[in-house]
């Protein structure tokens, strides 16, 4: 008999000696875990947004930088080469532009795809896969040294309210 109250002893003491969290801790621990996941899958559409105008803004700036190129280089180009300003991608505008300092104050518009290529025709309708609109206003009075041009792209290049933008003013030596 002795015997016998050793064992239970020993199984109450093991008894004891066992823990585990209860159910409401469990089903507080699972609470607390489920709104962590809604409010970070709550974050993921800003995120996203975000990331999305972080890359229209780095193409934009891209495309205002291809224009830069293009006009500062307008002066240094022999005769015949600037029809190859565009390389193997026609149609392309940019030869349009060349000439047109005197036109102060007459905007030039040119439109570009997704992947920052030049598209359509200058001052024509957008193009269907137009993605940006390049709008280049010479500013007035020019000197004989230097012209200032205010570049602005914005997009979407259809529609009315665009819903972003990057503009910069260069200044070209003539």
């Amino acid at each position: 008999m002795f015997w016998n109250m050793r064992i239970f002893q020993s199984l109450k003491q093991s008894r004891a000696k066992t823990t585990a969290f209860s159910l409401v801790e469990v089903t507080l621990a699972l609470g607390i875990a489920a709104f962590c996941l809604i409010a970070v899958l709550g974050l993921l559409p800003t995120g996203l947004k975000t990331q999305q105008a972080s890359i229209q803004q780095t193409t934009a700036n891209q495309i205002i930088s291809t224009i830069f190129a293009d006009l500062r280089a307008d002066i240094r180009l022999p005769p015949g080469l600037d029809s190859k300003v565009c390389g193997d991608n026609p149609p392309c505008a940019w030869g349009d532009l060349h000439g047109h300092w005197h036109d102060v104050a007459t905007p030039f518009t040119l439109y570009f795809t997704n992947e920052a290529k030049q598209t359509g025709t200058l001052n024509g309708a957008p193009p269907a896969d137009a993605v940006f609109r390049a709008t280049i206003i010479y500013r007035f009075p020019p000197s004989e040294t230097t012209t200032l041009a205010n570049i602005t792209v914005t997009w979407p290049a259809q529609g009315g309210v665009p819903t972003g933008s990057v503009t910069s003013v260069m200044a070209v030596n003539r």
